[in-house]
């Protein structure tokens, strides 16, 4: 053993080891502040943010959704089988040691003959030149790709949730408006329909009148499928069947707004709390790792394996001395030709990591213009959202005006078509841009993180709920 290992070693003093790489992420520079809204000292937490609207109903859907959808309970599985290769990974950098026992009956020239053996196998590969490290620093990477992804994946769920409630909500609150309009454009077709009688217009007023509540009439079969529709997509959200809301969420409610406080966070530090910018930074270590790996594929590897064991032609013999056997041997192998597939191996894996720099540098730039985005729509819809409702207002006084004229007969009918479809194109209105407000706090809620912070982090904030109680 001592001369293998020392031919061992001379041979592999003539090796150079591969140059290792820093595992560093690519520095961009990020903006200092955001270019939609003012920086705070203390960033708002974003933890279970659904809270802040206010709505016992969203949060339950949301612990519902985070407990038992199918696609979060497949993210869950792949981090479980990315943590047991890991183990694999981890487990070749330790010797392995078996056990083995056989018994044999032969026969020859009418001469039979017995030989019973048991005993143990070993064997390790030596680690020289960071191969099998560099393949567990691989799959430790995976591992924290896959943690990442499995909080993206709560993050966009929670998200998703909250949309569709929202939505939900304001298909029921432009149902409702719609419904009311109907009502007042039916009630002004049977005045039309009383003054046609009694001479004072034209079957032409009429007409308008029933042309006007029939459009009415046709938006609602529209609305109550998407909200049909709508309920579904919860369900399935929260892992039940498709009309198993149905009864829960029949009740209309008020959309739900958040409130206006919230207090952002610098760019840098909120690029650091978004699981998908975390992700793709551990896939840039995981393809540096990878690198080192095929590089140190090309230099030589030592393997020493070794058995002790018991043979003999009875199992009575097996306990005598005479019947110990032993080896051990030490093997080295050294790469000399092959065509140039282990650099080509090492270009592949150099250009993989390129490919996760770019990654990372593609999802940093989409996160700074997700939370942009929001910010931007955010202000927008706050500021439509106070015309609107003025001009719900005003459309409201002058529709009750121009009823009660044209029942005096002091206008024609066409202003009062004028003043219905103001009115129902307002409130309308109205109630879509609430849901696109509610909707732009949950796109900036996401896109700072949707309060998912990394393992080990002192401010890390849990995802799900400590109540899941079905709505």
């Amino acid at each position: 053993m001592a001369l293998a290992v020392a031919a061992s070693a001379a041979l592999l003093s003539g090796c150079a080891a591969p140059t290792g790489s820093t595992a560093d992420t690519p520095a961009w520079a990020t903006p200092a502040k955001w270019a939609g809204a003012p920086v705070g000292n203390a960033a708002t937490s974003l933890g279970q943010w659904w809270g802040r609207f206010d709505d016992l109903v969203l949060s339950s859907l949301v612990g519902q959704a985070l407990a038992s959808n199918a696609t979060l309970r497949q993210t869950e599985a792949a981090l479980r089988q990315a943590r047991a290769v890991s183990d694999v990974q981890a487990a070749g950098l330790l010797p392995s040691v078996g056990a083995s026992g056989s018994a044999q009956r032969s026969r020859t020239a009418g001469a039979t003959a017995n030989r019973f053996a048991a005993g143990f196998d070993a064997s390790w590969e030596p680690d020289l030149f960071g191969a099998q490290s560099s393949a567990v620093a691989a799959s430790e990477a995976d591992v924290a790709v896959a943690k990442a992804n499995l909080g993206d994946a709560q993050v966009s769920l929670a998200a998703e949730v909250a949309a569709n409630y929202i939505a939900l909500r304001g298909l029921q609150e432009r149902l409702a408006i719609a419904r009311s309009n109907l009502a007042s454009q039916q009630e002004t077709l049977q005045i039309s329909n009383w003054r046609l009688q009694a001479g004072l217009i034209t079957s032409l007023d009429t007409e308008q009148a029933r042309a006007a509540a029939e459009q009415t009439a046709a938006q609602v079969p529209a609305l109550e499928s998407s909200l049909a529709q709508t309920r579904h997509a919860l369900a399935v959200l929260t892992g039940q069947p498709p009309a198993a809301l149905d009864a829960a969420l029949a009740t209309a409610g008020a959309v739900p707004q958040a409130p206006a406080d919230l207090v952002l966070a610098i760019p840098a530090q909120a690029l650091r709390q978004r699981a998908d910018v975390r992700a793709a930074e551990a896939r840039i270590g995981a393809a540096l790792a990878r690198v080192s790996q095929a590089d140190a594929a090309r230099y030589p590897s030592l393997r020493i394996s070794g058995n002790l064991g018991l043979s003999a032609a009875t199992l009575g013999a097996l306990t005598s001395g005479a019947s110990v056997a032993n080896a051990l041997l030490a093997s080295i192998s050294v790469p000399l030709f092959d065509g140039g597939a282990a650099r080509a191996q090492v270009r592949a894996q150099e250009a993989a990591l390129e490919q996760a720099r770019m990654g990372y540098e593609a999802t940093v730039l989409t996160a700074l213009q997700d939370v942009e985005d929001a910010l931007v729509a955010l202000q927008g819809d706050r500021e439509r959202l106070a015309h609107l409702q003025a001009a719900a207002s005003a459309a409201a006084n002058a529709d009750l005006l121009a009823h009660q004229r044209y029942q005096s007969g002091l206008i024609d009918f066409p202003t009062v078509l004028d003043t219905q479809r103001t009115l129902l194109s307002a409130q309308d209105g109205v109630a879509s841009t609430q849901v696109s407000l509610a909707t732009d706090h949950v796109r900036l809620y996401k896109a700072l993180g949707g309060g998912w912070a990394p393992e080990g982090d002192g401010n890390a904030t849990a995802m799900i709920p400590t109540k899941n109680a079905r709505p």
